[in-house]
């Protein structure tokens, strides 16, 4: 189970959005790239102020993420604007965006930053287990239990309390840990996906 099981019914609530993008020109590449900056943005500003204070920023930007990563998507299936350009700018875009946002846990006090890295590296590698299965002509792995919606549910949620309780920041390495042995699994459930044979 995955917080991916989910995504139809947040992109009902988003859909009145669609129809207003498009009348105004707006793309689903455009969209994409909207959001790879942004991520990169909030990401250096973390990087060159890692106040615990400004970790606040990462549960509002996330959750505004999610949304414009379900836009992206809607705008190109439901207005034709699929392309191989904007498969290649959204699985990078993810990736990079990831480590935008989430390396900057590194600086924080109590930090372990061997561990935020084993974590993000470990993220990078689930999605590119996820995009293998699809050269094994299979759909592209989403398998849980820590894809990217349940990631950024969950260092959302560790920002928000970083910055509202600073004795959070002593558990970042138990939670650093925890999160690459969930990324672990997953890599192995993604793996496990593609190489199962079809019924």
């Amino acid at each position: 189970m995955t917080l991916y099981d989910i995504k139809p019914r947040f992109q009902a609530l988003l859909r009145p959005c669609l129809a207003w993008l498009h009348r105004r020109g707006i793309t689903a590449n455009q969209v994409t790239l909207f959001t790879l900056i942004a991520s990169l943005v909030v990401g250096c500003l973390l990087l060159l102020f890692p106040a615990r204070m400004m970790f606040i920023l990462l549960p509002v930007f996330l959750f505004f993420r999610m949304a414009l990563n379900a836009i992206d998507g809607m705008l190109a299936r439901e207005f034709n604007q699929q392309s191989h350009l904007g498969a290649l700018l959204n699985e990078i875009g993810d990736i990079v965006s990831d480590a935008a946002l989430y390396l900057p846990f590194a600086l924080l006090p109590f930090a372990r930053p061997e561990l935020v890295i084993l974590a993000v590296f470990l993220a990078l590698l689930s999605e590119f287990c996820g995009v293998m299965a699809q050269t094994l002509g299979r759909p592209r792995g989403y398998q849980g239990p820590m894809g990217k919606s349940d990631r950024a549910l969950l260092f959302g949620a560790y920002g928000l309390a970083i910055a509202l309780w600073p004795q959070a920041l002593a558990y970042s390495g138990w939670l650093f840990a925890l999160v690459s042995i969930l990324l672990l699994w997953t890599c192995i459930n993604r793996c496990w996906a593609a190489l199962k044979p079809e019924a």
